[in-house]
């Protein structure tokens, strides 16, 4: 594969408030390139492309490419640098404003990829999956930490409500880490790459979605209380019994599967 390493430009720099940090290490590029394995033909959509550390190379192997970027003093370097690849098609905007669903104007479904920031990275997945029926794959890079509780097994320190309510739209897989020096300048934290696929069907039924999110943000509110205790007025006995679950099980024990059937419960009625 060509190897493609943005040369530093005097008139940018990372910017605080955008989160930016710039991918420079063609190892980690290879890797993440080889993780995407984009195809001519791929709808593509790069958040986030900075300098074109991965903008050149998916190019180079897409032929068209998609990029959301906010900052606009780059984007004139990034053109310019891709022209020679292929049809590079700038959304100058914030990611978390973009319409997905609108952007899918045809058969093909979308694949998304990025460094996204790290200081919006929560609600910008949520903000991409109000979109998951018209994604095929999501291929992201994020700190370490966010990642280890996106992917986390029930019954770990990791597993909390990030991982049950992205298990309700996607897989998610993490594939491998990327420490600080890969990045100009390096940030605070460890990073890592990680796969969503969303689900082509609801694994588990959910009747009320702002339901299971409130019996959720409940549970693990107060992680350490038994289930009776952090879900008293959300989920009655009457709700335990009829689903077999011990309220006096702690929520970390719980799959999200076990969360969407208590859900699905009748809400306590009030005094």
């Amino acid at each position: 594969m060509t190897q493609y390493s943005p040369a530093p430009d005097s008139r940018i720099r990372a910017r605080k408030r955008f989160g930016q940090h710039f991918l420079h290490d063609q190892g980690v590029i290879s890797d993440i390139i080889s993780a995407i394995d984009p195809q001519v033909g791929d709808r593509l959509i790069e958040i986030g492309p900075g300098l074109g550390a991965l903008t050149l190379p998916l190019l180079t192997r897409c032929q068209t490419l998609e990029v959301v970027e906010l900052d606009r003093d780059v984007i004139p370097i990034l053109e310019a640098r891709a022209a020679p690849l292929g049809k590079l098609t700038v959304h100058a905007a914030d990611v978390l404003k973009v319409d997905f669903k609108s952007l899918s104007m045809d058969s093909r479904q979308l694949r998304l990829c990025g460094n996204l920031p790290y200081n919006i990275s929560t609600p910008l997945l949520f903000h991409v999956l109000s979109a998951a029926a018209f994604i095929k794959d999501m291929h992201f890079m994020l700190q370490k930490e966010v990642v280890m509780r996106m992917a986390a097994s029930p019954d770990t320190s990791d597993y909390g409500r990030l991982t049950v309510m992205l298990a309700v739209h996607c897989h998610v897989e993490h594939l491998f880490n990327v420490g600080p020096e890969a990045f100009r300048p390096p940030p605070k934290v460890n990073s890592s790459v990680v796969r969503l696929l969303p689900h082509a069907a609801p694994p588990f039924q959910i009747d009320d979605t702002a339901r299971f999110a409130q019996v959720v943000a409940a549970a693990f509110g107060q992680r350490r209380k038994t289930l009776r205790n952090s879900l008293r007025g959300v989920v009655d006995n009457a709700g335990f019994e009829a689903t077999l679950i011990d309220p006096s099980r702690r929520a970390e024990t719980l799959s999200p599967a076990d969360f969407a059937r208590l859900s699905n419960t009748k809400p306590p009625e009030l005094p």
